[in-house]
């Protein structure tokens, strides 16, 4: 049998191995000259005026409610999908989180199911917004943001790196802050680049960043000129926890790879167009049964995942048959994503929500193999397996 295609993968080279090792021998394991680097290099990449790293993207979302100050008695709104960890950085907070629906063909939040979410809020001040590049696709973020009564954007960009924006004239960066207050990236394995682990947050407020820094590591100050309480006499050794922080460091290793990594983002982000262009070149032969999830006008996303929508009922199958039929073919798949209203937690806190929307992208969707390691000749094998499977070859 050909060799097995999971639906995602890291891309590790010889230069990044180098890079790690470099690393190892150097004098700092954990915080050193490799994170600025890294953060430096990364906030040039997007066009942000700062970055700042952390140990994964649940943590930077977290970061992100905790720079904002998110309060128990404030609400954030966030879609239904997504993973989980876009709404639980609110109730880490104690914050509630409102579910908005979203558009059943692309699974991403619009202005109208936003403005729905609106309407459920109740008394609740609406603290921040948590838009969702899904798979890599764009969020219309200024027909959000023009409905949201100035509460800040925070964008969940963890699968949209290198992808790229057009709501005017100018096409933008995901994460370069024209229209969010912060974007959150994720760096673990099967996303565009890795740490192994680790994540960023980017924005162009300095307060912001100088706040994500800050809970990043302890809540703690070491530079006396910021204490509250400075010393009558200068002391090395003396620190000042300032806020209830967190340990959310990013290892100066990490960041090698980080490093490394990033040096290749456009020629992955290329890799992955490709690879989606190809996709949907040969998918079009088993509409309507399948059909790819296209990026909104404007959008030329660099993605994460790619996602294809499946009639299973008009198949005569159910997705786990037609997974199972996959991957004895040698295909890996996945579903992204469970709505996340759905899960238990969320359920026993706020009942049993209709958002029919993402009901129906769930129902359908299901994530093919894309990474850029795979053959020229991987999309026609995988599409040829899926007819295979669906009795449509």
């Amino acid at each position: 049998m050909a060799e097995f295609l999971p639906y995602g993968r890291q891309t590790i080279e010889d230069d990044d191995v180098a890079a790690v090792a470099e690393a190892l021998r150097a004098d700092y394991l954990t915080t050193g000259p490799r994170v600025e680097a890294f953060e430096q290099a990364f906030a040039e990449a997007v066009g942000a005026r700062h970055a700042v790293a952390c140990s994964s993207g649940t943590a930077a979302l977290h970061l992100a409610m905790l720079a904002l100050d998110l309060k128990a008695e404030e609400a954030v709104i966030a879609p239904a999908i997504t993973f989980a960890a876009t709404a639980n950085c609110a109730r880490y907070q104690g914050a509630e989180v409102v579910f908005a629906d979203v558009d059943p063909d692309t699974g991403l939040m619009t202005p109208p199911t936003f403005e729905a979410a609106l309407g459920r809020l109740g008394d609740r001040l609406l603290a921040a917004v948590l838009p969702v590049h899904l798979a890599g696709a764009s969020v219309d973020l200024p027909g959000i943001k023009g409905l949201a009564g100035g509460a800040p954007l925070v964008e969940d960009a963890c699968h949209a790196l290198g992808t790229t924006m057009s709501f005017g004239n100018m096409p933008e960066q995901v994460g370069d802050g024209r229209h969010g207050a912060m974007a959150c990236f994720s760096f673990h394995p099967v996303k565009t680049i890795t740490t192994a682990e680790g994540g960023m947050v980017t924005t162009n407020d300095e307060r912001l960043a100088e706040r994500l820094r800050l809970f990043r590591s302890h809540g703690i100050v070491r530079d006396p000129g910021q204490f509250r309480d400075p010393p009558a006499a200068p002391e090395p050794w003396l620190y000042e926890m300032q806020a209830l922080g967190y340990n959310y460091r990013l290892p100066d290793l990490l960041c090698a790879l980080g490093i490394s990594q990033l040096a290749k983002l456009p020629r992955f982000a290329t890799r992955r167009r490709a690879l989606a262009i190809r996709y949907w070149s040969l998918l079009a032969r088993l509409s309507p049964v399948v059909r790819a999830v296209a990026p909104p006008p404007g959008c030329d996303p660099a993605l994460h995942l790619f996602i294809v929508l499946i009639d299973f009922v008009a198949a005569g199958l159910t997705r786990a048959e037609v997974m199972a039929g996959l991957a004895s073919r040698g295909i890996g798949s996945q579903v992204h994503y469970i709505p996340v209203h759905r899960q238990p937690y969320y359920r026993d806190r706020y009942g049993d929500l209709d958002l029919p929307g993402a009901d129906a992208y769930y129902a359908r969707c299901l994530s093919l193999p894309l990474y850029p390691g795979m053959a020229d000749s991987d999309p026609d094998r995988v599409v040829e397996a899926l007819a295979e499977v669906l009795g449509l070859d």
